[in-house]
């Protein structure tokens, strides 16, 4: 192949789906592309295909900006492992993204620190353990915890058929997944315990692939061998989080990170839809798309999820220079950790912190307003607030 189609077919943005590059370019010989790509430019993973071929990606496609890694590795002036407000949304969108019933005042109800009422507060309680569990930095990535993030977040609530047999960490039996434009087969059951086996491995060892990439990778593959009879997606939603945690990017837990993939949800099916149409043409399971997807639609959307250096600067100035009361630095972090960047009232924030008179709420905000740390959005004869980003 020419050296100049070969550059132009690689640097085209549909090099992620080799069927309409071959529409878009119909002189290019793709299956002589192919062999190209797999000849140097294919970067392979230690984890295999249900074939037994690793799985392959491409490395100049797959491109993450340094920012995105600045923003997760921030660390966050909060007592909170994790954020209320983040696992709040966390929580919310992850069941959206599986279209699974509950409401957001069950969210909040259990949130609150409330006992489960029904089957669908039950799961939130779930999530919200599941959650609990993979923030605390002390519990590795091993298959035992794995299966305990799993019977914690998820297999508690499961109906009978959806049921792990006592003893086994993974299902018993063949699924079949039929979702939105995703149509795939779980691998084996045999193999489950070999295949989990290397992906654990691959999480545990040093591995030059970059960790915001290394970690949609785990949370593809988790999906890919569909190790459950339900629980999947969120099983792979939470490894994924649980990973970036485990290499210390701390605020990944004040960040819905599935917000960012409920509101793309038809391109985060796609994605995974598209290496497998992928490999039926190449040979080899490509997770580019699902890569791309990821750094396209969540990493890069990242940019004002938390609030912006000169905002934490302007309040540790302010506190060095004894403006703020202690109950105001408590406060501020409340804010901080619960609401993040959505609005919030002087009353729902007198309720929510329950630990300060309405006369003490009222002045936080009018100083922190004034301070340039919090702005008023009027609705009506009503104030919220929001924090400056």
């Amino acid at each position: 192949m020419d050296a100049a189609l070969f550059t132009q077919l690689l640097s085209d943005k549909k090099v992620t789906d080799l069927k309409k590059l071959g529409y878009k370019y119909p002189q290019a010989d793709i299956p002589e592309f192919i062999a190209l790509l797999k000849n140097g430019f294919y970067k392979p993973v230690p984890l295999k295909d249900f074939r037994g071929n690793k799985l392959v990606y491409l490395e100049g496609t797959t491109q993450v900006h340094l920012s995105a890694a600045k923003i997760l590795l921030t660390p966050q002036n909060s007592a909170q492992l994790y954020g209320t407000k983040a696992m709040e949304e966390e929580i919310i969108s992850t069941f959206t993204i599986e279209n699974i019933d509950f409401s957001r005042d069950s969210v909040r109800k259990i949130m609150a620190g409330y006992a489960p009422g029904d089957e669908s507060e039950n799961r939130i309680y779930g999530m919200k353990k599941g959650l609990e569990f993979i923030s605390d930095p002390a519990h590795a990535i091993t298959e035992e915890n794995i299966f305990r993030l799993y019977d914690t977040a998820v297999g508690e609530f499961l109906p009978e058929e959806d049921s792990l047999l006592p003893g086994n960490y993974y299902r018993h039996d063949a699924v079949y997944i039929v979702g939105e434009r995703v149509e795939h087969t779980g691998i084996g059951w045999e193999k489950l315990k070999d295949y989990m086996g290397d992906l654990i491995r691959f999480i545990q060892e040093k591995t030059p692939m970059n960790d915001l990439l290394k970690a949609a990778l785990i949370h593809f593959y988790i999906a890919y061998l569909h190790p459950y009879f339900d629980g999947n997606g969120r099983m792979a939603r939470l490894l994924h989080l649980w990973y970036l945690v485990q290499q210390g990017y701390s605020s990944a837990l004040f960040i819905p990170l599935s917000e960012y993939v409920s509101k793309s949800r038809k391109g985060y099916y796609d994605a995974y839809t598209l290496a497998e149409d992928n490999a039926q043409i190449s040979g080899l399971l490509d997770v580019t798309p699902f890569l791309v997807y990821f750094i396209e639609n969540v990493y890069h959307k990242l940019d004002n999820a938390l609030p912006v250096p000169a905002t934490t600067a302007a309040f540790d100035e302010a506190l060095a220079r004894g403006r703020i009361t202690e109950k105001e630095s408590a406060l501020w972090h409340f804010v901080l950790s619960a609401y993040g960047k959505t609005e919030f009232s002087t009353k729902q924030l007198e309720k929510d912190f329950g630990n300060a008179a309405y006369a003490t709420i009222r002045g936080f905000v009018m100083k922190f307003e004034e301070l340039g740390l919090l702005r008023s959005i009027k609705y009506g004869n009503r104030n919220k607030y929001q924090v400056v980003s």
